[in-house]
């Protein structure tokens, strides 16, 4: 298996959070991607992807995406 940054294990549920520090759209792009594949790894249709923006012009906020059959909650803060 890859490395992922976070796996939570709570009241027999595993979650995928993944960290990201943002670099642009495309950075961003292959930080979903990679997520999908660490989903599909663990069997999962759903994870969280948390991205660190420092730009002063940055738009924070949660949505929900799609990854092709997978489920992504990504917030920017």
């Amino acid at each position: 298996m890859r490395r992922t940054d976070v796996i939570i294990d709570y009241l027999g549920k595993q979650y995928v959070l993944e960290m990201k520090i943002w670099h642009g759209e495309e950075y961003n792009r292959r930080g979903e991607l990679q997520l999908a594949e660490y989903l599909d790894d663990y069997g999962l249709d759903k994870g969280y992807l948390l991205s660190f923006n420092f730009n002063k012009n940055k738009k924070t906020g949660m949505k929900e995406i799609r990854c092709g059959s997978k489920t992504i909650v990504e917030v920017v803060v």
